[in-house]
């Protein structure tokens, strides 16, 4: 970035400095006054807008729908963005996007740029198994949503009823890129025991969807059955690691 275009460069550094004092302090109205001026005095500062950014971030909760609240998320978002037109390369304000957009359930637009974020950064784990969990709300959701019109428990197979292939065309697509950015994270992340879980969880989707398929179906649960114990393996093992410093992981993770 060329600094040489700044305007009153130290009172910037200074309000930038500042924020980033009172921010790590927890006083992140302070901070956010802080910044808002470090912007309006060098619009071209990235390190600025991601703060700012961040700091909305930060006052924004996940859930609370109020306007005030709204205001926060979208402040971040408008920051964040600005970040990523000033420095395209930015992997922290592409992912405070997307993970603005799913708290506010815009769930395309989370993908867009946890997408975004992989380009960025191909070797973040983090991003795929995000992907993964996207994936497994939407499907799991518009299954439920099937299940509950057919007056079906949810543990009651979907795959003997007609309907059943209306969620295979919707979901079927979705499902597989759940399974493909799991396998991804835990790749990158061998001991990735949070996208283990979801990797039983996508199998138990996909089972659901073998639609007149009996065999697969149970190929699936048996498959979603091994995934919940890999993962519970893998969580003790960290807990015993936890507990003794220097042991060395030895469960194996090679799934289907």
């Amino acid at each position: 970035m060329v600094r040489s275009a700044r305007q009153q460069p130290d009172e910037s550094d200074s309000e930038l400095n500042l924020g980033i004092e009172a921010y790590k302090h927890a006083r992140y109205e302070e901070a956010r006054q802080h910044f808002e001026r470090a912007v309006v005095r060098d619009p071209t500062d990235a390190k600025a807008h991601l703060y700012l950014g961040t700091t909305y971030a930060q006052e924004f909760i996940p859930g609370a729908d109020s306007p005030e609240n709204n205001v926060f998320g979208q402040r971040a978002i408008e920051q964040y963005k600005i970040v990523v037109e000033l420095d395209a390369a930015n992997v922290s304000a592409a992912k405070g996007i997307a993970y603005l957009f799913l708290q506010m359930k815009k769930f395309d637009s989370a993908e867009e740029y946890y997408r975004k974020a992989i380009e960025i950064d191909p070797k973040d784990p983090e991003n795929y198994y995000s992907i993964a969990v996207l994936d497994w709300t939407l499907s799991y959701q518009l299954r439920m949503e099937l299940k509950a019109k057919l007056n079906l428990k949810p543990e009651q197979p979907l795959i003997r009823r007609a309907e059943c292939w209306t969620v295979q065309d919707a979901n079927k697509e979705r499902v597989a890129s759940g399974i493909e950015m799991l396998n991804k994270a835990i790749e990158l992340k061998h001991h990735y025991d949070d996208a283990m879980a979801y990797m039983n969880l996508m199998y138990r989707e996909r089972a659901d969807i073998q639609c007149g398929d009996t065999k697969a179906y149970y190929e699936d649960l048996k498959t979603a059955d091994k995934w919940v114990d890999v993962t519970l393996a893998v969580k003790k093992q960290k807990e015993k690691e936890q507990q003794e410093q220097g042991s060395t992981w030895t469960v194996k993770t090679n799934m289907p």
